[in-house]
């Protein structure tokens, strides 16, 4: 393609497509690639009950499909393609999906989002959003009354157990060492939890039952005999991290240790003019549908700005 677009923007999540309407009916032109996962997580997401504006809650998938249909309204045209190559070391920007398709652009938004870590047990995937979750803010609310277990060791699964002591009848914690690693506030206030058990030196090995369509136990090993036991569980939770999906930019755009993106603070730009991250892959800490959508229209509103100044 020897079209120059105004701005170019890499991910589907709430951050993308927010991105996209803005830029939009700003008549910026926008071109979108929705990445490997069209509309991000909340894709496996069951029911969304935090957003504003549905009252009665909203699938995943059904919400980020009116995202899609909102942006293109506005005449975002949406490739289901995945960046694979890009150059950033010369102007207009160049990116390369893997059909081979080339798109030269003024600025990019790169809103790729995070990926949960998985176990990378078979049922955990086909049960995902039937019991398995990576995010208990997200869907909390549903195991009223349930048993879960939380698996991790760290802040994150210390800071989960605890959220879903408000609804959980019962929440385990799986840590496969003999210490939690997690810092000693957070530890505080799991062990002090009267609603949390901590079983030391466990592994999930497993996940039941899919031909039941939802998740009715597990499988625990124990890290040192290996004896493998099973247990009931209506729930399980993911606290093991998350992976931004920013490979295809480590060396181009500043990251943290852990891959997030590093913008200017109180905005999306990037340390490349230009450039803008929005959503989950430059955030670590809130990791909300609502939080990237608002990301999404700073980056937007920042681009046209930009351009303005570049008198584009």
């Amino acid at each position: 393609m020897t079209e120059i677009l105004n701005t170019l923007i890499l991910g589907s999540g709430p951050a993308g497509y927010t991105a996209a309407i803005y830029a939009a009916r700003a008549n910026l032109a926008p071109v979108l690639l929705t990445g490997r996962q069209p509309g991000g997580q909340l894709t496996i997401t069951s029911e969304v009950e935090n957003y504003p504006g549905f009252p009665e809650g909203v699938m995943g998938p059904e919400m980020m499909e009116k995202f899609r249909e909102q942006a293109a309204r506005f005449g975002t045209v949406v490739h289901d393609e995945t960046g694979t190559a890009i150059d950033l070391k010369q102007r207009p920007f160049t990116v390369t999906s893997e059909s081979g398709k080339v798109w030269k652009t003024r600025t990019l938004i790169v809103s790729t989002g995070a990926s949960a870590l998985y176990l990378g047990l078979p049922n955990e995937k086909a049960l995902q959003g039937r019991g398995v979750s990576a995010c208990a803010t997200c869907d909390g609310f549903f195991f009223k009354n349930k048993v879960v277990y939380v698996v991790g060791g760290g802040d994150s699964a210390c800071e989960e157990a605890n959220f879903l002591t408000k609804y959980a009848s019962k929440v385990y914690l799986v840590v496969r060492r003999e210490a939690l690693r997690a810092s000693k506030i957070m530890q505080d206030r799991a062990l002090k939890n009267p609603k949390i058990e901590v079983l030391w030196n466990q592994n999930v090995t497993d996940v039941l039952d899919v031909s039941k369509g939802k998740v009715t136990g597990l499988e625990l090993t124990h890290t040192k005999t290996g004896a493998k036991k099973q247990v009931p569980a209506d729930g399980l939770f993911l606290a093991i991290g998350h992976q931004p999906n920013t490979e295809l930019f480590r060396g181009l755009l500043n990251m943290d240790d852990k891959g997030y993106i590093q913008t200017v603070p109180g905005k999306t730009a990037t340390n490349l003019e230009g450039v803008f991250a929005a959503g989950d892959c430059q955030d670590s800490y809130y990791r909300q549908a609502v939080t990237a959508a608002g990301s999404g229209c700073m980056a937007a509103i920042e681009v046209e700005r930009w351009l303005e100044s570049q008198h584009a």
